[in-house]
């Protein structure tokens, strides 16, 4: 069975994403307590995701886990490449 993937749903987690990261930055989406520097808060992730799901058209269906992941995944990805870049930045 082919993976599911919801182009509309991933285009408004991007959106919500991208306004998030210039209002709050990055730092909003890593967490301040703990051992390990530059670690994703995954509550933030999924602020996003149920932000982007919520402001859906109310006739659409609810998105497949399958494609909720897969936004869950991409948005993971691109916070991941976005530290790896501002540490590239600072020198670290």
């Amino acid at each position: 069975m082919a993976d599911i993937i919801d182009i509309t749903l991933l285009a408004d987690v991007r959106r919500f994403f991208q306004k998030l990261i210039e209002q709050r930055g990055l730092s909003y989406f890593l967490q301040k307590d703990g051992p390990r520097l530059f670690q994703i808060e995954p509550t933030k992730v999924e602020l996003v995701l149920r932000t982007a799901i919520r402001t859906r058209n109310p006739e659409l269906p609810r998105p497949h886990e399958k494609a909720i992941e897969h936004c869950r995944l991409e948005l993971r990805r691109e916070l991941i490449r976005r530290v790896a870049s501002a540490m590239l930045q600072t020198g670290l």
